[in-house]
């Protein structure tokens, strides 16, 4: 949970493997202008990167976005099947403390999958890519951090645009719309003291059973008091609260 940036990329599917890493490649040129902590080389994936558990990946770098590259095909009744590229090609920029890594691929997929002997489309024309970038705890180290890692995202979405690769965008801070900083910073502020609010409340209904970044600001205690709960977050505060409760009756005496 946390203010994030979603973002989906698309290159034609006539686009050569080499003209696709190229792509990336520009990508990585304007990150390397940008003041942010980390940007990787762009490395290219084939399916036996794939074959185990992403999360095992040797180079325990690229695990996160490893896990990013996989999509889903909705199959109904709830449920779905994993799908892993075929192959392509990724970038990675780390923006800065707190923020999430900023993952950009290119990847090919499979045209269909089959589950329980139906075949299913998978819906990934051309060379595609899907992710996100939580950039709210980057804001434990003030706004100026924030801003550096929030803007930088930003910026190299700008770069994805220009190149002619972006197919959405969609900013939960509402910069990449209003491009308003100070709206940006207020917005982060609201974020922050929902998050402390949400964050207390949980922790109260658990008997302290929880852990999550936002306990860590030096200010949690004066953004709680300032939070206010959705009614969502009510709800799921009241169902815990109701949970707790019922085990605590079904204990023996």
């Amino acid at each position: 949970m946390g203010l994030t940036i979603h973002y989906s990329l698309r290159a034609k599917a006539s686009t050569k493997p080499v003209a696709a890493k190229a792509l990336l490649e520009e990508l990585r040129e304007a990150a390397l202008d940008l003041p942010v902590a980390e940007v990787s080389e762009v490395r290219e994936f084939t399916p036996k990167d794939f074959e185990n558990d992403t999360r095992d990946y040797p180079d325990k770098e690229w695990s996160w976005a490893l896990c990013q590259a996989g999509t889903y095909v909705d199959i109904g009744g709830g449920r779905s099947v994993d799908v892993n590229p075929e192959s392509g090609f990724m970038l990675r920029v780390w923006p800065g403390e707190g923020c999430e890594e900023a993952n950009f691929g290119l990847f090919r997929y499979p045209k269909s999958v089959v589950s329980n002997g139906t075949g299913y489309a998978v819906k990934q024309p051309g060379w595609s890519w899907s992710s996100f970038c939580k950039t709210q705890y980057a804001n434990e180290k003030g706004n100026e951090n924030f801003l550096r890692c929030h803007l930088s995202v930003i910026r190299l979405l700008d770069v994805c645009k220009k190149i002619g690769i972006l197919k959405s965008a969609n900013d939960e801070g509402l910069y990449w719309d209003k491009r308003d900083v100070p709206a940006l910073v207020k917005e982060i502020g609201e974020w922050d003291s929902m998050i402390a609010a949400f964050g207390g409340a949980l922790k109260d209904a658990t008997g302290g059973n929880i852990v999550a970044p936002i306990f860590s600001y030096a200010n949690f205690e004066n953004l709680e008091a300032k939070g206010t709960l959705t009614k969502s977050m009510q709800e799921v505060v009241g169902l815990i609260k109701d949970t707790m409760k019922k085990k605590a009756d079904q204990k023996p005496s």
